[in-house]
């Protein structure tokens, strides 16, 4: 796995502090209420499949962020799995191909939208009215119909502006942006290599205008119906992992420093990343990640 540099060198700093006290043991959370199933969910989801956070819905949040190459079928799982879980993580949710490729009548004729001004329901319609047998019968409809229920229309990552406002996703109530409208997220996850080596790349790029730390994750997700199914639980899984190491951190050392990865609980909070990644990847050993930290 990669490291950024800068991640390395506070490490190597911190092992020269005094040790700072340990957290201290959060409390037992209450048993968390059921989640209801979307009605736009696909007919393959069942309220069994939806994996309840371990996180206290009153305790510090992550803000997530979900890529896949088409912001269709895996980022959208794994969107849908984070915002309604019990801990209602703040999540948006990118492509990062040049347009949105869903299959059509044969290989060689995929049907093409493009980003950002294309909305689920739109292309729901359009294939419908074009062969509702075909894309029933191969999941696109019922695909379609739960991203229409999460959030207007596929965005493609390259466009995103950080830190720049997200109102109209608030306004409309797109699931999970209660909490994102400033622009900026905490950990972004990838579900295809190709598509973590663009997410990190245009980073680089981008130069990190923010001075802002974030952590990249790939996990390798088959691009299938049932494959998205698993990958979104894990996904969920690593994320509360990841929250509730946040929150102990940010109990032990106060959140001074958080945003621009100063303070000793962001610190001491990238630094536990490796060993909870590790963890995390021994109980899913089919789902080979990737990490770094990058910036904003």
């Amino acid at each position: 796995m990669s490291v950024d540099p800068r991640l390395a060198r506070r490490q190597a700093a911190a092992a020269n502090r005094t040790s700072t006290p340990q957290p201290p043991q959060p409390a037992a959370p209450t048993p968390p209420a059921p989640v209801q199933a979307s009605e736009t969910t696909p007919t393959t989801t069942s309220d069994s499949d939806v994996k309840a956070s371990s996180a206290p819905a009153d305790s510090y949040k992550l803000k997530f962020c979900t890529v896949c190459a088409s912001n269709n079928n895996r980022s959208m799982e794994a969107h849908l799995r984070l915002s309604t879980s019990t801990a209602s993580y703040p999540v948006i949710s990118f492509g990062t191909g040049h347009y949105v490729r869903l299959p059509g009548p044969s290989i060689s004729q995929p049907q093409v939208y493009t980003f950002n001004n294309t909305s689920y329901n739109k292309i729901y319609e359009e294939l419908q009215a074009q062969d509702e047998r075909l894309y029933r019968n191969n999941g696109i409809l019922n695909m379609l119909d739960r991203n229409r229920g999460i959030k207007w229309g596929p965005e493609r990552f390259h466009d995103w502006i950080v830190g720049a406002s997200r109102l109209e996703p608030l306004n409309r109530g797109d699931k999970g942006a209660d909490g994102t409208e400033g622009g900026v997220v905490d950990v972004v996850f990838t579900c295809e290599e190709r598509c973590w080596d663009a997410v990190v790349e245009n980073l680089l790029e981008r130069g990190a205008p923010l001075n802002r730390p974030v952590h990249v994750f790939n996990i390798d997700i088959r691009d299938n119906h049932e494959e998205a199914l698993v990958g979104g639980r894990a996904i969920l899984e690593l994320a509360d992992s990841l929250n509730d190491a946040a929150s102990q951190e940010r109990q032990a050392h106060g959140p001074s420093g958080w945003q621009n990865g100063s303070g000793p609980a962001r610190m001491s909070f990238d630094e536990r990343v490796p060993e909870i990644l590790g963890t995390w990847q021994e109980k899913w050993p089919n789902l080979p990640a990737l990490w770094t930290l990058s910036w904003f």
